[in-house]
């Protein structure tokens, strides 16, 4: 085991999968002589040249629509965007070619490229660089959205994509890069469309995934103090969701919480709050409760930034409300 942060094992994971297959290239901005635009790439234009560590202009539609014609002629291209704000300019590229080519021709080319890059809300940066779309993508049949959220997951799980013949979302976060964790040294892959109890519980549960996980699982320890048994489960996996677990959590606490950084409307939690009403409704003893940010635009004001996105107190209550406790 060795300890790494979030950024190596993304370069890790890119580099062991480059030294197994030479199909496999890294491209996007600053990729490559700078290491990446949050070092997530650091050290690989060194060992794997300019030919497969590729420095693009600030053209998303063009070097995505490169990585897809690539894929459908052998390669294995990773597209890394500086963040997913800006893959809304190569969503044509993303939703009507990647995520349709191998449908359209009668599975006769598989497209086996992964979408990187950070994702959701990073801080005061404005509302055009604050948004969570793993809910616009995972609508698309044909994607695989992975959102991870810790070192360990973010290896195993980003392995799986590059492997995978499909394409794939993968979205990280800015503020986790710098998150460090124990890795083990030799080779292990993580399934993609498999949910991960992150902590046992008995009274409610928790569904949540990414960065605000950290926050789960601080809030669901501080809650065991007032014997409020808290199961989290982190869905990793956005599509293909794994319902199976968040079913047989739900049957075996009676009630369900669902935290997301992400706008309210058609948002994640509906699906879920869809799914478990309709394959688990005698099971539940209380409403489905959510906790979500603000139905806005990312505010950059901090004071209002506190009251935008979803904190403690709102977890915290949203629980204890799904619980029938009284304040």
């Amino acid at each position: 085991m060795k300890e790494m942060t979030f950024r190596e094992v993304i370069a890790e994971a890119m580099s062991e999968e480059m030294r197994r297959d030479s199909s496999i290239y890294l491209m996007g901005e600053e990729v490559a002589q700078y290491n990446g635009a949050y070092k997530a790439s650091k050290g690989m234009l060194d060992e794997f040249g300019p030919k497969r560590v590729i420095d693009t202009p600030i053209s998303e539609l063009g070097f995505s629509g490169i990585g897809v014609g690539s894929a459908m002629n052998g390669c294995r291209p990773i597209i890394e965007f500086m963040t997913f704000n800006f893959s809304l300019i190569a969503m044509d590229q993303i939703i009507n070619n990647a995520a349709k080519i191998r449908y359209m021709s009668g599975g006769q080319w598989n497209i086996p490229i992964v979408f990187r890059g950070p994702t959701g809300f990073a801080g005061q940066l404005g509302a055009t660089h604050s948004q969570s779309f793993e809910s616009w993508y995972a609508s698309c049949p044909g994607l695989k959205v992975v959102i991870p959220c810790n070192p360990y997951d973010a290896k195993g799980l980003l392995k799986s994509a590059i492997r995978d013949n499909n394409p794939v979302i993968f979205m990280e976060s800015e503020q986790m890069y710098g998150d460090t964790m124990m890795i083990p040294e030799e080779e292990y892959l993580l399934p993609i469309g498999k949910a991960d109890i992150k902590k046992e519980g008995t009274d409610i549960s928790l569904v949540t995934f990414g960065k605000i996980m950290k926050m789960a699982l601080t809030i669901a320890k501080e809650l065991d103090k007032e014997n409020i048994s808290v199961e989290i489960i982190d869905i990793q996996t956005i599509r293909p969701l794994d319902y199976e677990s968040i079913l047989f959590s739900v049957k075996k606490t009676n009630r369900l919480v669902i935290l997301e950084e992400s706008w309210p409307f058609s948002s994640i939690a509906s699906e879920v709050s869809y799914i478990v009403q309709k394959k688990a409704f005698d099971y539940l003893d209380a409403p489905i409760n959510r906790i979500t940010i603000l139905d806005t635009p990312a505010p950059y004001a901090s004071n209002l930034i506190k009251d935008w996105f979803p904190n403690k107190e709102k977890i915290i209550k949203a629980i204890k409300e799904t619980l029938y406790y009284t304040f």
